[in-house]
């Protein structure tokens, strides 16, 4: 049975989530539940009508129906003390210049975003304003206004500053009224998050596989496409990957990884990449920005990464119609 939450409360803070896809609008229903009211931004006016009509409706592992407020971006009017930006990665540089407007002078930006997002970011709002965020659980849209919750792990974030860090225990303080929040090092938490998204979320890319099937399947291959990502994290100073209470380094690191994987991802087995709904879709993907923003990494740090940078390739390959998503596909990383 759904759940049907009242009508969220005015918050103090203007709050606004820009790309309301699956794990923003998830983010946004989070928020309404614990009655902190939010702005929803999406492209898509089927999605904006439909949030704004029967509300967002969570189902899977946690089912809720909570109403929001949902914005095209020609829509937005107000200036936001926080804005949640949740949206693809290759337009970053012009979505910040776009946000500044709609940003109060000593507002903060939040990057839920995967990958390495938050250089071009802070290249235009300063590094003082520029927050990053990795979201720990697995979410897909399934319909307008409809999302999915493919993980059973609860509601987990880790966060960190880009610069000083003024307003950081403000934003763990809000994002604590959600789930679970652990601040640290804006690095470490970015390349723990890498590491998985590297691995798994690429892999299931390639192969159309879910987190579990992948972990019992294809173990060799996951191991070294994220042990690629510990080197390049390692060169680039992370003395530890803190995810979900645990150091990815000691827990995958050692001789026990390939037992440990079916049991780290078990709360996970049902969760696909969202790159691979973008291929499957005919959309290009945001692998230059996750595997790819390793290697790039790497390259800097004068670290090697040849079974990542395969998997790039791959992926491109498949965006170009010369390679299949299919579980065969995988060999072709050997």
């Amino acid at each position: 049975m759904e759940q049907n939450c009242e009508k969220s409360e005015k918050s103090d803070k203007k709050i606004c989530i820009y790309g309301a896809g699956a794990m923003g609008t998830s983010l946004g229903a989070l928020f309404s539940r614990a009655g902190i009211a939010c702005d929803l931004v999406t492209r898509s006016r089927e999605h904006a009508a439909a949030l704004n009509g029967a509300g967002a409706r969570i189902y899977g592992e946690a089912e809720f129906t909570v109403p929001v407020t949902a914005l095209l971006p020609d829509e937005l009017t107000e200036q936001y003390d926080l804005i949640f930006l949740a949206a693809k990665q290759k337009e970053n540089a012009q979505i910040a210049c776009f946000l500044n407007d709609y940003l109060k002078e000593d507002g903060a930006l939040v990057s839920v975003q995967n990958g390495l997002p938050e250089e071009a970011l802070c290249a235009v709002l300063g590094k003082d304003r520029v927050y990053g965020c990795a979201l720990s659980w697995g979410a897909e849209r399934t319909e307008a206004g409809r999302v999915r919750i493919t993980s059973a792990n609860g509601y987990r974030f880790s966060i960190g500053g880009c610069g000083k860090g003024e307003r950081l225990s403000e934003i763990a303080r809000l994002l604590e009224k959600l789930g679970v929040v652990t601040v640290g090092k804006i690095e470490e938490i970015r390349f723990a998050k890498l590491a998985v998204n590297a691995s798994f979320s690429t892999l299931s890319a390639i192969t159309g596989l879910s987190f579990g099937e992948l972990s019992r399947k294809y173990k060799k291959l996951v191991l070294s496409l994220m042990r690629e990502t510990f080197a390049v994290a390692r060169a680039c100073g992370c003395e530890k990957l803190p995810l979900n209470g645990h150091d990815l380094y000691k827990v995958f690191g050692g001789a026990l990884a390939k037992p440990l994987l079916p049991v780290a991802m078990k709360k996970y087995r049902e969760t696909r990449s969202g790159m691979l709904k973008d291929l499957q879709e005919g959309r290009r993907c945001e692998i230059d920005y996750i595997a790819g923003a390793v290697v790039r990494a790497g390259r800097e740090c004068a670290v090697c990464t040849p079974c990542l940078e395969r998997a790039v390739a791959l992926v491109h390959e498949i965006e170009n119609g010369f390679a299949e998503i299919a579980p065969e596909s995988a060999q072709l990383l050997r």
